[in-house]
């Protein structure tokens, strides 16, 4: 099987997965999940899924959330196999995709920086006044 097939069949595998969190799960624990990546296995046997859950930054709340897909897991594959035209459909595995919530943590470490190199300027510019008085 060709790279490029597994790459369109995750592709799909994204978008119909997407639709269904959307318009399907409605468990108050997921909170707003997204499907931020799929990884299909070259012999099509297998998913790894990447979700992500908007309001859920306790580890306990996304070990819940992940709980809740991980069961959902036999519901989806069956919603993906009425989708998609395949003869079989990949065995979904669920992860908890960390790298949208390291990038906000790296942006607010970046703007902490900023902001204090700011008051250390600020404090520069008033030390270098006071010199030439």
């Amino acid at each position: 099987m060709s790279q490029a097939r597994a790459n369109r069949v995750a592709d799909q595998i994204q978008r119909e997965l997407a639709l269904v969190f959307q318009r399907e799960m409605k468990d108050p624990r997921l909170g707003l999940a997204t499907v931020s990546a799929v990884e299909v296995s070259s012999d099509l046997q297998n998913a790894k899924v990447f979700v992500t859950f908007l309001g859920k930054d306790e580890k306990e709340e996304i070990e819940e959330a992940l709980e809740v897909v991980r069961g959902a897991a036999g519901f989806l594959r069956s919603k993906l196999a009425k989708e998609m035209r395949m003869r079989s459909v990949p065995a979904l595995r669920f992860f908890f995709d960390k790298s949208i919530q390291e990038g906000q943590r790296m942006t607010s470490l970046i703007e902490k920086a900023r902001s204090e190199d700011k008051k250390a300027a600020g404090k520069q510019d008033t030390s270098d006044k006071d010199d030439h008085s």
